[in-house]
């Protein structure tokens, strides 16, 4: 069968991305519903195959956003992860039920050492879970998922019996994940190749790879299954996900486009949408993408040799494998100016994929006018910016009002601010501290009464000038939580302060306390492929 293209659709890698499940998982990483919704819509625009959503049984806020993710975002399937247990796939079937394209991802340990010290099982019992959970889920939809976790480390005619016990239940996907990222390319290519052998039926489902970076060698093992015929890759944008992370969907995207002509695979994501999702998810997660980064860091396509100044100069094409603008690294160039009205705002945010009316605009562009006061120009980095760092604000969030900050050599300095509570009211507080940054910050905890400690500051700028929007990014520790805060403005005192405050409001919503009040399950991401 042929693609539209004509490409053989037998040779389709599928992408399935779990930037907002698996990548969520990295510590400190907080989304709300709104920023997932904005993630998925960009997802769908960037042409992946399957969005896996969230885990829903893991609180009332995941299960809410996968809901609406189901509900709103359109082309790509939703899938939402459950343990191999009744209550996870009820759970997860109710969140994805209104997609059009729905799917149940259930999973559970074959390795012994899981079973025997995180699950205190047994195989039988392993095998027992995994045909009632496929079962159960095969029930609500026609599109199953099955991943055996930490297969990598199991006894492989094990877990092949395992894996024959969900086709013939009716998984109509089978991911085989390295969960550790203890596998090697070859290692993990001759697994897959005795799975065919011990397991015929897995030719009848699409096989799926889904590889962490504890070694960095998640992109290659997951080349490796894709050779020998896996037509499912589960990867994540800038690589998020569970310690080192997981396999970077721009690396493998990027790695079957350049080399399709030797390997033959191809996959149907729209590679110019790749900079601007890397840049979407890095200022809503606060996870900096590394300058060095493969693709979409910012020296991919910089070059400080002179040999290689001089060799791109005459022929890009000496020491670049790939185009820039196929990845969507347009120039930065102008977009808007101090006189544009809400019209031209609004057609310039739905060129960049926003969609925002009514309310949403108007508070758009009263923060577009305040920058633009303060800017010679707004370019199209400054309007990600601008959206990105609107959406991260909640009614139930504290946000400063203002704020007076002396300091100088001969004094310490001193910061007073105002903050404008949840419940409506506006506090005071002030402090002196060693720094400017430190008396702001404890002035901030006063005002709120929060005895929040700061682990992690970065600032960065969004565009090259002395003009240029700065981006905060703050990670903090409250009452034993860590959460994280961003933060844009043309002032880097004042995007601290948003910052701070929202790692604040992220680290109550992610409290003990609140857990306990909303009934979440203190396991349930703790152990996932």
């Amino acid at each position: 069968m042929a693609a539209p293209d004509g490409r053989d659709e037998a040779n389709r890698v599928r992408i399935f991305d779990t930037t907002l499940r698996d990548g969520e998982q990295s510590p400190g990483i907080s989304l709300n519903r709104q920023e997932k919704l904005e993630i998925a819509h960009q997802l769908a625009r960037l042409g992946v195959d399957v969005v896996e959503a969230g885990f829903p049984i893991a609180s009332p806020g995941d299960f809410e956003a996968v809901q609406a993710i189901a509900r709103e975002v359109h082309g790509p399937v939703i899938a939402g992860l459950a343990r191999a247990n009744a209550q996870d796939v009820d759970a997860a079937w109710n969140a994805v039920k209104d997609s059009e394209r729905p799917r149940i991802h259930t999973f559970i340990s074959t390795s012994d050492i899981h079973i025997v010290h995180q699950l205190q099982s047994t195989r039988e019992d392993v095998k027992g879970q995994a045909r009632a959970a496929v079962a159960q889920a095969r029930g609500y939809c026609d599109d199953v998922e099955f991943s055996p976790m930490d297969a990598t480390r199991s006894d492989l005619e094990f877990t092949a019996e395992v894996l024959q016990i969900a086709i013939d239940e009716g998984a109509t996907t089978i991911n085989v994940p390295d969960t550790v990222g203890y596998s090697m390319p070859d290692e993990h290519a001759a697994m897959w190749r005795e799975l065919y052998r011990l397991v015929p039926d897995l030719t009848n489902v699409t096989t799926s790879v889904h590889c962490h970076d504890d070694l960095g060698l998640a992109v290659a093992n997951s080349f490796a299954g894709v050779q020998v015929g896996c037509r499912q890759v589960e990867c994540a944008i800038n690589g998020l996900g569970e310690r080192a992370g997981n396999a970077s969907l721009e690396e493998i995207v990027m790695l079957l486009a350049v080399r399709e002509a030797e390997h033959g695979l191809w996959c149907g994501v729209d590679t110019t949408e790749i900079a601007r999702t890397s840049r979407l998810v890095s200022r809503l997660t606060g996870y900096q993408v590394q300058p060095n980064k493969a693709i979409v860091g910012r020296n991919a396509f910089a070059h400080e040799s002179g040999i290689h100044q001089d060799g791109v100069l005459k022929e890009r094409s000496t020491y670049e494998i790939m185009d820039a603008k196929t990845i969507g690294l347009e120039s930065n160039s102008l977009v808007l100016g101090k006189h544009s009205g809400r019209h031209a705002l609004r057609n310039a945010l739905e060129e960049l994929g926003f969609t925002v009316d009514g309310a949403a605009l108007n508070t758009a562009f009263k923060r577009f006018k305040e920058i633009a006061d303060r800017k010679k120009v707004v370019t199209a980095l400054d309007l990600e910016a601008i959206v990105s760092d609107e959406m991260r604000q909640s009614e139930s969030a504290y946000t400063l009002e203002d704020f007076d900050i002396e300091a100088g050599s001969e004094r310490a300095p001193f910061a007073r601010v105002h903050v404008r509570r949840p419940d409506g009211v506006v506090a005071e507080g002030e402090f002196t501290g060693d720094g400017p940054v430190d008396a702001f910050f404890s002035a901030l905890n006063a005002a709120t009464g929060r005895e929040a400690r700061l682990k992690e500051y970065h600032v960065s700028a969004v565009t090259a000038g002395r003009d240029a929007l700065a981006e905060v990014t703050v990670l903090l520790e409250l009452d034993g939580t860590t959460a994280q805060g961003q933060g844009v403005s043309p002032d880097t005192m004042e995007a601290s302060g948003r910052a701070y405050l929202r790692a604040i409001t992220n680290a109550l919503a992610n409290s003990p306390v609140a857990e306990a009040e909303h009934h979440i399950e203190a396991a349930a991401k703790s152990a996932t492929p």
